[in-house]
């Protein structure tokens, strides 16, 4: 009887909670939801690149801004951008949401205050990655990269006391996110975010099935990202400092390279499709 009338209470507490719950304005819904399109996007067009660079027609192994570099020499190029531009920036907006008010109600407790502090460090990376849309947007064609930025970044930090503590730091805490993505994506706890009631079962299935691989593919390279940045911390050369598209130049230059670096492309690509099915269904109600 007691074990009933708990279940009764818990069920109980739980209507109420959905109860409690309210959708985000119309307009945040709207710029959230852009920018996991326009993020997901990108991550598209990062693995169709890497997995044709992997079958040798073409294609590069590049990162984010090497992917809107190469969207910038392509007709209707410019238009594009401006519509990644946009919907990235949106995205930016719905993570400071995120990490500011807590929709998802992830608490102020250690773990709580870690994702949110996720959440900023997420839009600083992306709010970088919409400007450098709207810069090759307003001069499409002009699509010299950055390729040294990171170095630079890296080697003013290491010239400060303790900048090999906090690029070692930085590293591990890279990796530990890679390795968090990879438990994400294996036990699908990332199912959680959907609205199941606004998805058909095959649309269920396409977003639990590319979320599992795409995740996992991310997160093995986060590992190896942070490791570059261990091996610059113990060398103190910033040229070591490397990002996504030397993760993946180097499973390319592996034993079997070929079909590591095509398996881990159709993982990025698989993110980007997740990442564009999240925009559309994920649940944005506020606790």
């Amino acid at each position: 009887m007691n074990t009933e009338t708990a279940k009764g209470h818990a069920k109980k507490g739980a209507h109420q909670a959905k109860k409690g719950a309210h959708e985000a304005k119309p307009w945040v819904k709207g710029l959230g939801r852009a920018g996991y399109i326009a993020k997901g996007s990108v991550y598209v067009l990062i693995g169709v690149l890497a997995f044709m660079a992997a079958i040798g027609v073409g294609g590069e192994t590049t990162g984010t801004q090497g992917a809107l570099a190469s969207i910038a020499s392509k007709p209707f190029g410019e238009i594009i951008l401006w519509i990644l531009a946009i919907g990235l920036a949106g995205y930016v907006i719905w993570k400071i949401v995120e990490a500011i008010t807590d929709p998802q109600n992830k608490g102020h407790d250690a773990k709580g205050i870690i994702i949110r502090i996720g959440f900023i460090f997420s839009a600083i990376v992306y709010a970088g990655l919409a400007y450098r849309a709207f810069q090759l947007a307003t001069n499409a064609g002009s699509s010299g990269g950055s390729g040294g930025s990171k170095q630079t970044v890296t080697a003013q930090i290491l010239s400060q006391p303790f900048g090999q503590w906090l690029v070692g730091a930085a590293g591990a805490a890279v990796i530990g996110y890679g390795l968090y993505e990879i438990y994400k994506g294996y036990s699908e706890k990332f199912t959680e975010s959907f609205q199941r009631s606004k998805m058909d079962k095959k649309e269920y299935e396409l977003g639990k099935k590319t979320g599992k691989a795409g995740l996992m593919a991310r997160g093995v390279v986060f590992c190896m990202t942070g490791y570059f940045l261990i091996q610059t911390a113990i060398t103190t050369n910033p040229d070591n400092a490397k990002g996504l598209d030397a993760a993946l130049s180097e499973i390319a230059q592996q034993p079997f390279g070929q079909w590591m670096l095509g398996l881990v492309a159709i993982g990025l690509a698989a993110y980007g499709v997740f990442q564009i099915l999240k925009g559309k269904n994920k649940n944005m109600a506020f606790y």
